[in-house]
Order: C-alpha cells, then sequence, then structure tokens
C-alpha cells in the first residue's frame, strides 16, 4: 500500500484547490427579447431557444 513521505500542511493542500470555487453562472440576452437568460435554454420571458418559439407564453 502506498504511503505518503511527509504530511501534505493545510496551506499546500489549500493552495492546490484554490481553482476549486464555482463560478457565477452567466446570463446573456435573449436575441427576441432581449432579457436576460442562461445561456442554452429556453427564455423565460418569451419562450424562444434559437430563434424559434418554443414554448407559447399565455396572454393574461
Amino acid at each position: 500500500m502506498a504511503v505518503p513521505r511527509s504530511r501534505v500542511s493545510n496551506q499546500r493542500k489549500n493552495s492546490r484547490r484554490a481553482h476549486h470555487a464555482k463560478k457565477p453562472k452567466m446570463a446573456t440576452a435573449c436575441s427576441n427579447c432581449a432579457s436576460p437568460r442562461l445561456s442554452h435554454r429556453v427564455c423565460p420571458s418569451c419562450g424562444y431557444y434559437n430563434n424559434r418559439l418554443v414554448v407559447k407564453k399565455e396572454e393574461t
């Protein structure tokens, strides 16, 4: 069984994991209504994706 030669300090361990933090999700503008939406998802305000109507929104 493999055994480490010496203990890895907390500073060395944590600096190795420094880039593991979660990144914020970036919102882009919808090409149809220009409202913010997540990329690769249907626009929640107008229902368009890739310049096509995917989800029909009800008029209230």
